[in-house]
């Protein structure tokens, strides 16, 4: 399907058909990471409560051709608990900050899940076969009693119910001071890098007790500290290069042939700032709350507060591209810093052929970008929105004036919705939507409609 029939052509209804997936209503509910491992044949997620739900799609039925791409519960478990650090005093919260999948080595799965300090990497595997007929033990497990054993015999495996067995293979602890905000697996696939507000270690797969520290922005007395680490993501293609970003706006690729400290950085991504725009919430609003590499590895995507902007690693002056996520919000700074909402943060996802951008924002609205027709289109992740084989209508959001039948006002906005994050499968166009405890998963109706 091309792009631009994915926002939408005129006169016609875009594309996406979802459903919805509740996690509960408790506040441990709340979904917290959103992840498409390399087949988008999982999807995994995390919530506030330290938990990770592995959903997979169901194979093609000729039987039930409605049922093609529908994701179900494959595995559930427990990642994280709850800790005390009797040191600081401080209590560690089990919320899942981060999940990101290993590429698939054998038909086992492995993911790294990370609350605010503790890295740790699962096991994923199946098991459909038993086996029976041991000769020194009964069906139960018991060992036989060896006078009675007069025969030998071959043990054989039986078909059982399909399990699904999750373990723990590494645990990677007391590697951050400060809270982990991102993980990210190197392409060659033996090392992976975690950041926290102020540093960011590289670390082995197999190695749990120690990592290598590569960026290190702390100065020497805390009180001239004037920026955080708020996001890093290795490249997908080149395993030396990394790119992090900061509360200040910029972004900072860094390169690990040039020196085994990465302080100095091979490139300042930045765009100055429009002194007419200059307020007291710009500095808030500048800060990058997630980047992200292309699936080419050509350009990065970073969303801001209002904004979300496509650089070329080509060009550091300014963004080759800016879209304007929510604009009418400006007006409404002041409220939003009062309640905290300028705080939040916003993630951003390519899709598969990187020609279209998705982000999050408030009343469980997100928003799409098409690169190549410069179309953008508001949708909103609803209960109505995911009935089966609903489509997606897309909404506006009006400020004063006259009033279309569904506009919504910008006065009536819900801030307590809002999607922060999101997930593009890697090669098809579903996309994995987060709206605080409900994880809807919408399909296009192009591709579904053809099976």
């Amino acid at each position: 399907m091309h792009s631009g029939a994915a926002l939408g052509e005129k006169g016609t209804d875009p594309p996406f058909v979802g459903r919805v997936e509740p996690f509960g209503d408790a506040a441990t509910d709340i979904i917290s990471t959103v992840e498409f491992n390399h087949t988008g044949e999982l999807l995994a997620t995390g919530d506030k409560g330290g938990r990770v739900v592995i959903f997979q799609r169901e194979p093609e039925s000729k039987n039930e051709p409605y049922n093609q791409g529908e994701y179900n519960v494959y595995s559930t478990f427990q990642s994280h608990e709850p800790e005390f650090d009797y040191l600081k005093s401080l209590e560690i919260e089990e919320k899942i900050n981060k999940i990101k999948w290993l590429p698939q080595q054998n038909a086992a799965h492995s993911l790294l899940s990370t609350n605010d300090k503790t890295i740790k990497l699962w096991k994923i595997t199946e098991r459909d076969k038993r086996p029976e007929g041991y000769n020194l033990k009964d069906e139960e497990g018991k060992l036989k009693d060896l006078s009675m054993v007069t025969s030998l015999q071959v043990p054989v495996l039986k078909p059982m119910d399909l399990m699904v067995e999750v373990s723990p293979r590494r645990i990677f602890a007391n590697g951050h001071t400060y809270h982990v905000n991102s993980i990210s697996v190197n392409s060659d696939c033996e090392t992976y890098m975690s950041a926290d507000d102020l540093r960011i270690n590289l670390w082995h797969l197999a190695i749990t007790d120690r990592s290598f520290n590569i960026v290190d922005i702390k100065p020497a007395n805390m009180e001239d500290l004037t920026e955080v680490i708020t996001a890093s993501e290795f490249h997908p293609h080149h395993c030396n290069l990394f790119v992090y970003s900061s509360s200040k706006g910029s972004l900072r690729l860094c390169d690990m042939r040039a020196s085994a400290l990465c302080d100095k950085h091979s490139k300042l991504f930045e765009e100055p700032e429009d002194p007419s725009n200059r307020s007291f919430f710009s500095e808030i609003i500048s800060s990058v709350s997630d980047v992200k590499f292309s699936h080419s590895g050509r350009y990065m995507l970073a969303r801001d507060y209002l904004t979300v902007k496509v650089w070329d690693l080509n060009m550091e002056t300014k963004p080759i591209e800016t879209y304007q996520v929510h604009d009418y919000l400006r007006s409404k700074l002041c409220s939003l810093y009062e309640n905290d909402c300028i705080f939040d943060k916003f993630e951003c996802a390519w899709n598969g052929s990187d020609s279209v951008i998705m982000t999050g924002a408030y009343n469980n609205f997100f928003r799409m970008f098409d690169r190549n027709t410069k179309r953008d289109v508001t949708l909103e992740a609803s209960r109505e929105s995911s009935k089966p084989r609903a489509i997606l209508k897309p909404r506006r959001v009006c400020v004063g004036g006259k009033r279309r039948k569904d506009d919504i006002s910008v006065d009536s906005l819900d801030f307590t919705k809002k999607i922060l994050h999101t997930a593009w499968h890697p090669t098809e166009n579903i996309i994995a939507i987060a709206a605080t405890n409900n994880l809807y998963i919408f399909q296009d109706k192009v591709n579904s409609e053809m099976h």
